[in-house]
């Protein structure tokens, strides 16, 4: 598969987002779900994104953290070289989404993420989203203290704006090396935030790469260039518009969800499709 770099690492131009794997309604049996996971890594996946807050509700914070590390344990010596990405910053209250990016709470979302890994140190640990009760400093400083004590290698920022990335850059040092934001066919408000990533060497992980959980059904219909062009290749429009992700920049790494072994296989195929001058024309409309 083809490769991309966050950080000092190099790591599959495709990840699987692990959090349908908890939110999706019926939602799969933890079988099932472990078989997404393992069907991602048969695929060359070797880039796992998940988040102490995917779950249904307060009751099971860490659900998803603990399920991926249930799944990359059964998996063997083969899951040596994944690189397991989490976030802290969101809390639940009931089935409520809230923010802390306390220097306090942050550390103590972490260390809880490392018990549920089952690592000494996370690969790739995120901010999940800016709190406006916290100065986004604060929250960067406390980042770049849980690096230099050696419980995350990396470090990333989710949901962030330009000045955001630049300040986390001139705080966090040389261990920031990805930025989170929503991009896909259908919300490009954050070009300008990819294309800043790609001028300062940042991996860029476009959230919600086919619109989101809702969106994603309707891809044939919403952005029919695309569907155009899957029909041209005898392909799904889903490995189409990850194509056309990766093509952006070389900075783009993806992290699509999948709640079916079927689903991760074709995305990872993505990382093999090229796409057309012409094509890439028609799709940038």
């Amino acid at each position: 598969m083809q490769q991309r770099r966050i950080g000092d690492m190099t790591v599959s131009a495709i990840g699987l987002g692990a959090m349908p794997l908890s939110t999706k309604k019926p939602r799969p049996s933890r079988e099932e779900a472990v078989g997404v996971v393992h069907a991602a890594l048969d695929a060359g996946v070797t880039l796992i994104d998940t988040a102490d807050a995917y779950s249904r509700d307060e009751a099971e914070f860490g659900h998803n953290e603990s399920l991926v590390a249930e799944a990359l344990a059964a998996y063997g010596s083969g899951a040596a070289d994944v690189l397991v990405a989490t976030k802290g910053g969101h809390t639940r209250s009931g089935t409520d989404w809230g923010l802390d990016g306390s220097p306090v709470y942050l550390r103590r979302a972490c260390e809880d993420s490392l018990r549920r890994l089952g690592v000494e140190a996370i690969g790739l640990y995120q901010f999940h989203r800016p709190d406006p009760r916290t100065p986004w400093e604060e929250s960067m400083g406390a980042l770049r203290q849980l690096a230099d004590d050696g419980l995350v290698r990396m470090v990333g920022v989710s949901n962030a704006d330009i000045a955001q990335i630049d300040a986390a850059r001139a705080i966090v040092g040389e261990a920031f090396v990805s930025v989170q934001n929503q991009f896909s066919p259908g919300w490009r408000h954050s070009a300008d935030e990819l294309a800043h990533c790609a001028a300062h060497g940042l991996a860029f992980l476009p959230w919600s790469p086919f619109g989101g959980v809702g969106a994603a059904g309707s891809l044939d219909t919403t952005a029919p260039a695309f569907a155009e062009v899957a029909a041209e290749l005898d392909v799904s429009v889903y490995r189409v518009t990850l194509a056309w992700h990766l093509a952006q920049a070389d900075v783009v790494v993806l992290i699509p969800g999948a709640s079916r072994a079927a689903s991760i296989q074709d995305s990872a195929a993505a990382a093999e499709l090229r796409l057309s001058p012409e094509q890439l024309a028609r799709l940038a409309g």
